[in-house]
């Protein structure tokens, strides 16, 4: 039988199991739905077994539970891992929300529910297309599925339960679904994002907040100091200061610059959508490139002294930042950390303490566009799409993809079929009906493909 065919005859099954997860709250960063977690877990072991895993089972980790199951062909095979995570965003505000975001609906050809993309909905795109080619005796290799229940709050079990469970976890190549694309006629395949350091900062100058007009002139205001220390960190061409910074930085290849001018963009309407004038970055690089694979500098909040109503003439004894860059593949976001902390102490003039505490990051990462599972991938997206993709660069972070290539030494496949549109992590969370079953026959393609 034909994917299409098969998508057909069996999408109203396949919608009611793809709601049995939705309608559990599996709300990883709510204590109160620690069932929930389980239940979903429990649900998934379920559904992977009667889509024709051999095995299934749900794993204890430091948090919440991790699902595995596997498909063994040949030893001989190479294998597939397909990660996904069932763990959802929080639904509030729910006032904002056309339905219940727990109670799925189906309106104007879209799937309207908190977990309908992210990941239920792409999880279940994985899951459906293993089905088929298991029925149809069309799976050629070994797959293997792990589930996890905290990718939402930034999956601080996966890294222990991945050191501890190695040789389960061998495979060839991961494949996930968990990204998305350009737009619903403009498929895209993930090929790199970027890591991320985050520090905050504490200027102290006097040791209590003193009357402005007092010492006002005599005395340094650590708020002062430390706009000025951070205005120094990017200079006006665009490159950020700290010394070394840029020496692990790849230079993007010319092809995927090619690549990256054939994109779609208007800049115009990018600017008026964010209401901005013009736009700033570094010298000689493009928008899309100053965004997805070069690396950034931003100051994420600050504050000190006196914000309340009204006036105080206050001279502030402390000031604070908090501060992050986006990192490229081959920076570490250990050594850029420290980098930084060196490099803002040693600026700091006498009259002020400077204190940097890194508080988290996570290493980027690129996929080359010429590996064989790319390119299956690639094939896929043609097959379903009636387009190839092109090959984009985003200039967000997952570190757990960085994870699964230096704790399991294995490349990512980040074959994702969310947009813009979808509202993940937002009321009214959607998902195309029309995306999710060209996803199925996408991933069925990459699968007869991949060898």
């Amino acid at each position: 039988m034909e994917i299409k065919q098969y998508i057909q005859e069996n999408e109203e099954r396949f919608l009611n199991e793809l709601f049995s997860l939705i309608r559990i709250p599996s709300i990883s960063a709510l204590p109160a739905h620690k069932d929930d977690m389980l239940a979903c877990a429990e649900r998934w072991r379920q559904l992977l077994l009667e889509a024709g895993a051999d095995e299934a089972m749900v794993m204890p980790s430091e948090g919440h539970p991790l699902v595995y199951a596997e498909k063994r062909v040949s030893p001989d095979a190479p294998t597939v891992l397909v990660y996904a995570h069932y763990d959802v965003m929080p639904a509030e505000p729910l006032e904002l929300w056309k339905s219940q975001p727990f109670e799925p609906e189906v309106r104007d050809g879209r799937i309207w529910a908190r977990g309908a993309d992210d990941d239920k909905g792409q999880s279940m795109i994985q899951v459906k297309a293993f089905e088929y080619l298991v029925r149809e005796g069309l799976l050629r290799h070994n797959v293997k599925f792990i589930f996890e229940g905290e990718e939402e709050i930034g999956s601080p079990s996966l890294n222990a339960f991945l050191k501890a469970h190695k040789e389960l976890l061998k495979a060839d190549v991961i494949l996930v679904s968990d990204t998305s694309m350009l737009g619903a006629d403009l498929p895209s395949l993930t090929t790199g994002l970027r890591g991320l350091a985050y520090w905050e900062i504490e200027v102290t100058g006097p040791n209590r907040d003193l009357h402005s007009g007092h010492f006002g002139g005599a005395v340094a205001n650590p708020i002062n100091v430390l706009c000025d220390l951070l205005s120094k960190v990017i200079d006006t061409d665009g490159l950020i200061t700290i010394p070394h910074f840029y020496d692990d930085v790849e230079e993007v290849p010319t092809a995927e610059r090619e690549m990256i001018a054939q994109i779609p963009f208007d800049e115009k309407k990018y600017m008026e959508a964010i209401g901005v004038k013009a736009l700033k970055g570094e010298k000689d690089y493009s928008t899309l490139e100053r965004n997805s694979c070069r690396p950034s500098f931003d100051v994420c909040g600050i504050w000190g002294g006196y914000t309340g109503e009204g006036s105080k003439t206050v001279l502030p004894s402390k000031a604070h930042a908090k501060v992050s860059s986006r990192l490229v593949p081959h920076q570490q976001h250990e050594k850029i950390s420290q980098l930084f902390v060196d490099y803002l102490t040693q600026q700091a003039p006498d009259y002020v303490q400077v204190k940097v505490t890194p508080l988290h990051g996570g290493e980027g990462y690129v996929c080359p566009i010429d590996h064989p599972a790319y390119q299956a991938a690639e094939k896929g997206f043609e097959k379903a799409f009636g387009k190839k993709p092109l090959a984009v660069r985003r200039g967000g972070s997952i570190p757990i993809i960085s994870d699964f290539e230096q704790i399991l030494g294995i490349k990512t496949i980040l074959m994702g079929f969310g947009l813009e549109s979808d509202a993940i992590h937002s009321p009214n969370e959607n998902f195309s009906l029309d995306i999710f079953r060209k996803g199925i026959e996408a991933v069925v393609e990459f699968h007869q493909q991949y060898k």
